[in-house]
């Protein structure tokens, strides 16, 4: 007879995760003088709304060509003392890794995603207290028409749709999106299977 072990329960994710996650330059995801850059920025906010000063964001996105390739290199090491080189200023990885500060705030440099439908990009969250990160997408403001049309933000009532438009701010370019892990205003998340 095998004997069956229960599994074991997960466990509440940091803030450990802040010594070997966060890379310098983590929000840094356009190449360096980029003339189409754009500021993704906003604070992430507990079910009480206070910021969180010791969550991470993570995003992933399409290139301006909608290409999901992205190149290699987002945390570059030196080969001899393992130290942080960087990222090399040229490629576009789409991905970038955020802390956030003192007051929950979270700011990346990117370029703006394209592709055949409603442009996002892809977020996670990881923050004290949750048992597992969370999943959520960006949408910009000016994509009305292709944001409408948006399997996952038509299958939502327009007042949780908000909650995944970010808003544009007084300078081009600019966006803001906060991100409510609980309470009035709660960013949607999603569940992936």
């Amino acid at each position: 007879m095998t004997e069956r072990l229960a599994p074991t329960p997960s466990q509440t994710v940091g803030p450990f995760y802040g010594y070997a996650l966060p890379f310098p330059d983590g929000g840094e995801i356009a190449p360096a003088g980029h003339p189409d850059t754009i500021t993704l920025h906003g604070r992430v906010y507990d079910g009480e709304g206070r910021p969180v000063p010791d969550a991470l964001v993570e995003l992933w996105q399409a290139d301006p060509d909608g290409s999901l390739a992205g190149a290699a290199g987002s945390m570059r090491r030196d080969a001899v003392n393992g130290g942080f080189l960087g990222r090399n200023g040229v490629d576009f990885t789409g991905f970038g890794r955020i802390a956030t500060d003192a007051d929950g705030h979270w700011a990346a440099r990117t370029l703006p995603p394209g592709g055949p439908a409603a442009p996002y990009i892809s977020v996670c969250v990881h923050a004290r207290g949750l048992l597992h990160h969370l999943f959520t997408r960006v949408y910009f403001p000016e994509h009305t028409e292709a944001n409408a049309a948006d399997p996952l933000l038509a299958s939502l009532d327009p007042a949780r749709r908000e909650t995944l438009v970010a808003t544009a701010g007084s300078r081009p370019g600019t966006y803001r999106f906060d991100i409510r892990l609980q309470g009035e205003g709660e960013t949607v998340f999603l569940e992936f299977r």
